[in-house]
């Protein structure tokens, strides 16, 4: 699990995503809602992983980047990575993330590492 954090008109706003991250991006699907909204008006974003073995030992890292909403073939580049990553097939992630009705549209995205930094602590 990766964090969001986006900032627009004085509100910031970190929030829990699933990723998957392929060497040069970090790529996301998720339910258009409040992050949406505001990484389309503001791009510049921060996102943030870390892992902790229960040991006292852990490890964080932070990249600033760029939003960049994706469709058609990158959007589905996207859905296929998740998809591996998350063990469903991408046939199924993608007809999940078509699927009709009343349900919110789930939108993908990636966001491009600017610069990243880095800590951890081994115990």
């Amino acid at each position: 699990m990766g964090r969001i954090g986006c900032h627009v008109d004085g509100l910031t706003y970190v929030v829990p995503v699933i990723y998957a991250y392929d060497g040069g991006a970090f790529y996301v699907a998720s339910i258009d809602g409040q992050k949406i909204r505001m990484m389309r008006q503001n791009p510049h974003v921060c996102f943030e992983v870390d892992e902790y073995d229960g040991a006292g030992s852990w490890q964080s890292a932070i990249v600033q980047g760029v939003y960049e909403e994706l469709d058609g073939v990158d959007a589905e580049h996207a859905v296929e990575l998740l998809a591996a990553r998350f063990g469903r097939t991408g046939e199924e992630a993608s007809a999940a993330r078509r699927h009709g009705g009343h349900e919110p549209r789930t939108v993908c995205f990636r966001i491009r590492p600017d610069e990243a930094t880095g800590r951890s602590v081994k115990r």
